[in-house]
């Protein structure tokens, strides 16, 4: 009801006829309102309703002119137009389809919701029914190395699946988007950590993934490739190393050797691998990158290493302990400058208070200049920043990270027959292991007492 107690009338559509309506947006004419806070409908109000009465008739007018049982949720503007213009639009409204346009974004599924969906329909075919069992079964993540899809070793277990041969992997590899099925099985407990993979759908075995621009090919039969370590390899080239010579005691197919050689800029490497598998596909990463002639293969047991005093930094990426490296990191390290190691470790830690679990945040990454004014201060200054690391890390963590400081020293000033330093630069967590098991990684500055 308008101001001089004439009716006013608006005409309230669903949100979804309101994008075919807009046409009847002109200058003078129909302009889209806000809608109605109680039918959800649009209002199209004409502009001098606007310009006279813009808040307080719309409101009152909707109140009172709404239907009866409207869930509602805005405020229509009602608009100042003929009977017959309103009954025209409505007639049009009327027409159009009843179903709304989706979007782009609506119309396509997410892989994990298109497999089931497909999976669905395949048993519907084979006259089978789904199950909760089956819907368990199903995977919901998985890894991708370009056309080949590695499946979960906990996946596709029941019965009825073995029932349907090959064409289940071609389903699954339809819905993913993949040419090439494989499914991982437990890690063989050598001293290689061997992985068994059976690849399911196709006849190649030899994958390419890129990482942070790095290219890496490996037999994923034959080769592990952790997904969980990128965070680790993100640090890794974001190091300066220009001009320095490293020794990576555990390579594998390039993890770590390649970001330091590719992105952190080191003159040089040393990498060493027993795994003959691991050892072609290093060769072939390193000729894939361009870095072949900056690095050394050192094939064999790390532990019988016959470098000395080359190295500037040496990597020991071996979980859950690469502590049988230690001596050899400590023989490679240049006698007179000493270097810094990055030792991998899995450290077991007691589940953390819900209070505390935001104060125990890991330290922010600082650059190695930083780091090294860091050493170069004040000793006041050194204690004042590793208490706050401290107070950081979990005190498993940390008491881990200080034994093997002290053993480091030990060895070295054994091997040396002089004083050494150790300094904890860092400790980075790297990912979750297993329940309370944490892969971290120790910065360990390893520097000669200067003579007094």
């Amino acid at each position: 009801m308008a101001a001089g107690g004439g009716t006013i009338p608006a005409l309230a559509t669903e949100p979804r006829f309101a994008q075919h309506l807009s046409v009847w947006k002109r200058p003078g004419s129909w302009m889209p309102g806000t809608g109605c806070r109680r039918c959800q409908g649009a209002a199209w109000p004409c502009r001098c309703w606007r310009g006279r009465q813009r808040s307080s008739g719309c409101r009152t007018t909707c109140r009172r002119g709404c239907p009866a049982g409207c869930s509602g949720s805005r405020w229509a503007r009602p608009c100042v137009a003929s009977q017959a213009r309103v009954q025209a639009v409505a007639s049009l409204t009327a027409s159009l389809p009843q179903d709304p346009v989706p979007s782009k974004a609506a119309s396509v599924q997410p892989p994990a919701q298109k497999l089931r969906c497909e999976l669905r329909r395949l048993l519907v075919e084979r006259g089978e029914s789904w199950s909760e069992e089956l819907e368990r079964d199903v995977p919901r993540t998985w890894q991708r190395h370009g056309d080949l899809v590695l499946l979960s070793e906990d996946s596709f277990s029941a019965a009825l699946w073995a029932e349907l041969g090959p064409v289940l992997w071609e389903t699954v590899a339809a819905a993913l988007g993949a040419q090439r099925l494989a499914k991982r099985g437990r890690v063989l407990p050598d001293k290689m950590r061997s992985p068994t993979v059976t690849l399911l759908l196709g006849h190649n075995s030899w994958v390419e993934h890129v990482d942070n621009g790095i290219r890496y090919t490996f037999d994923v039969t034959k080769c592990m490739f952790s997904p969980g370590n990128i965070t680790e390899k993100l640090r890794v080239a974001s190091m300066q190393c220009s001009g320095e010579v490293l020794v990576d005691l555990y390579a594998g197919i390039g993890y770590f050797t390649l970001p330091y050689l590719v992105h952190a800029a080191a003159s040089f490497a040393h990498a060493c691998e027993w795994n003959p598998h691991a050892l072609e596909a290093l060769r072939r990463n390193l000729a894939l990158n361009g870095v072949q002639d900056r690095c050394q293969i050192h094939a064999g047991d790390s532990r019988q290493l016959q470098l000395r005093d080359v190295a500037d930094r040496v990597n020991l990426g071996l979980i859950p302990s690469s502590e049988e490296g230690w001596p050899v990191a400590c023989r490679v390290l240049k006698k007179s400058t000493g270097g810094v190691l990055h030792i991998h470790h899995n450290v077991e830690s007691r589940p953390l208070p819900p209070a505390l679990k935001d104060e125990q945040r890991l330290p922010e990454e600082s650059s190695s200049e930083q780091k090294d004014e860091e050493h170069h201060g004040s000793e006041e200054m050194e204690s004042g920043v590793q208490e706050v690391l401290a107070a950081r890390v979990r005190p498993e963590w940390w008491s881990w990270a200080e034994a093997a400081a002290v053993r480091i020293r030990g060895l070295l000033t054994e091997l040396h027959s002089q004083p050494w330093q150790t300094h904890i630069l860092h400790i980075e967590a790297v990912k979750s292991y297993a329940p309370h098991v944490h892969h971290i990684v120790l910065d360990l500055e390893c520097r000669p007492t200067p003579p007094a």
